[in-house]
């Protein structure tokens, strides 16, 4: 299983939020290019990027800074956030960005998210952060009545990379994955899944591998230090 360690950017910084409430804010460092060079120094293979502010606006807010980190990072970088236009995916793609994640774009204009999966295959990833099983869109702020589920299904035949499947209610909490909704996530699509949310320690990673996940993104447990970058590779099956 791959493992994604994560770093939220929020006014240039970097930041986790507790169940996606931008009011719940902990910043874990002024510099993403140095948060960028640690996880690399502890092994990590690969990152998951997320521009909250973008999220919020619909808007690439800090692409000037993802270049930096993509530039500085020199492995594979997904990326989310304000991606709801075929020009920002390109512009993002072209400036080293390996996949990029998108979850409005699949609620409000399907149609765009087929030409995305269509003009680059194999590098649109469906972002679906569910509250309650429901899909929450434009950086969680609102919610539809859409099951996540429902919508992954929808577009399970698009060439899409993967599905990110993040559980909002766990998301920043440490409290541990939601196993059940993940489940049924993986169940319910052939596409590849990343499971994102509540993860707390290795054991954690452990039980997400288990259900036939494809990928893992951490995030708080990185920076709060309960579980160290190589033992949640070595739970993932990787070597850090």
């Amino acid at each position: 299983m791959e493992l994604w360690p994560a770093i939220d950017l929020r006014g240039g910084r970097c930041v986790r939020l507790l169940q996606g409430d931008y009011a719940r804010e902990t910043v874990f460092g002024d510099d993403p290019v140095a948060m960028v060079r640690q996880f690399l120094a502890g092994g990590a293979k690969r990152l998951h990027i997320v521009d909250l502010d973008g999220a919020k606006t619909g808007e690439p807010v800090q692409a000037e800074l993802v270049g930096r980190m993509v530039a500085a990072a020199g492995v594979p970088c997904q990326l989310g956030g304000g991606i709801r236009t075929l020009e920002t995916a390109a512009a993002y793609l072209a400036a080293g960005v390996s996949r990029v994640v998108v979850g409005s774009v699949a609620i409000e204009n399907p149609a765009l998210l087929q030409q995305l999966a269509d003009t680059f295959p194999g590098r649109i990833v469906l972002g679906l952060d569910a509250r309650a099983g429901r899909v929450a869109v434009r950086g969680w702020l609102d919610t539809s009545d859409l099951l996540a589920v429902e919508v992954a299904r929808r577009h399970a035949g698009l060439p899409l990379a993967a599905i990110v499947y993040t559980d909002i209610a766990t998301d920043g909490t440490l409290a541990g994955p939601n196993l059940e909704a993940l489940t049924e996530m993986v169940a319910a699509v052939p596409l590849p899944v990343v499971a994102s949310g509540g993860i707390s320690c290795a054991d954690d990673i452990r039980r997400v591998a288990a259900l036939g996940a494809d990928g893992c993104i951490v995030g708080r447990a990185l920076y709060d230090r309960t579980v160290t970058l190589a033992e949640a590779a070595a739970a993932a099956g990787e070597a850090a």
